[in-house]
């Protein structure tokens, strides 16, 4: 009787440590949105992935990731949204304004965790109810653009004519390109420069934007930032201004790595990287209602020397010395 007992506890132990183990090797279930398309920012889900790891999380042993890409279009977006929400993921990581939009709309009334990659204003768009207390189920990185515009226009001023006219692509789909425009009014009154507006919405617009920065005599250009539009269609849009011959400043270093002329912004892979570390927190346990939304402290002025030259403009020894880096 003693060994048939035995036998049994020993069964129990076995099974209770199998399940346990099965438990600790149960895949976290996470979805990526990007309203966009894929290969513009491969390197960007690349870097969340190596935040991932960081964490503790591999894509195919203890993590899996749940791709949605609109490809630009607002009802895939709600759609692929939707799908994840019904999912009932552990966390679902949002990469811009429309797409925190669409899956916080999606999401109600559930508890589903949502983590912003880079998102503007998220408390002026009532994402978050405040910076530090986000409440609810969305928390993660805010971006400063709006703040960054000042300094872009006074780099770029120091590359331009006195009397230069600068054109301001606003995209008209751009929930927070509003806010930006009248930050970039603000700033540009208080150096004495003329900002004209030329509104797009989607990259079909390009062609005929470029018309009418040569039309007006606009001596240059500024891509107004954190837009998924224009960053998904960056080639062509580097390209134009080539052409154009239009000295360009964008928010991104990857339009100048492209053949872009000048930028300053935030290091977006870095800022998908540091995203994977909330989402371990909420992985592990922790409330995004708790979690204070995190703002960039570096951002970085590239410049493309190439660029510059192809195009005829002189950047003074002066920003060069205040580059972060010089592309040739």
């Amino acid at each position: 009787m003693r060994h048939l007992l035995r036998l049994v506890l020993l069964s129990c132990a076995a099974w209770s440590a199998c399940v346990s183990q099965t438990v600790a090797q149960t895949p976290k279930r996470v979805g990526f949105v990007v309203y966009g398309a894929s290969a513009p920012r491969n390197h960007l889900l690349d870097a969340f992935l190596d935040g991932m790891r960081e964490q503790g999380y591999v894509e195919g042993k203890n993590l899996v990731v749940e791709r949605r890409f609109a490809e630009g279009s607002l009802d895939r977006l709600i759609q692929g949204a939707g799908e994840l929400s019904a999912l009932k993921l552990d966390a679902i990581v949002t990469t811009c304004s429309p797409s925190t939009l669409a899956v916080k709309t999606a999401t109600s009334g559930s508890t589903t965790p949502i983590v912003m990659a880079v998102v503007t204003d998220p408390v002026g768009q009532g994402l978050v109810a405040s910076l530090a207390r986000p409440g609810g189920n969305v928390t993660g990185r805010s971006s400063q653009v709006e703040d960054t515009l000042p300094k872009m226009l006074e780099l770029f001023a120091g590359v331009l004519p006195k009397s230069a006219r600068i054109a301001v692509l606003h995209n008209t789909n751009n929930p927070v390109h509003p806010l930006l425009w009248r930050e970039a009014e603000k700033a540009a009154k208080s150096l004495d420069m003329a900002l004209v507006r030329i509104d797009v919405a989607g990259s079909n617009d390009f062609p005929a934007a470029f018309d009418t920065i040569a039309r007006e005599r606009l001596g240059a250009l500024l891509v107004l930032p954190d837009d998924g539009m224009t960053m998904n269609n960056r080639t062509q849009l580097v390209a134009l201004a080539a052409q154009r011959r239009i000295a360009t400043f964008y928010g991104l270093r990857e339009f100048v790595a492209q053949g872009g002329l000048m930028s300053y912004g935030e290091n977006y892979a870095a800022d998908y990287r540091s995203t994977a570390a909330y989402v371990g927190k909420v992985l592990r346990g922790e409330k995004p209602a708790n979690l204070p939304v995190e703002q960039p402290t570096r951002f970085e002025f590239v410049i493309n020397s190439s660029a510059a030259k192809a195009l005829g403009v002189t950047i003074p020894a002066s920003l060069l010395v205040r580059a972060d880096e010089v592309l040739q």
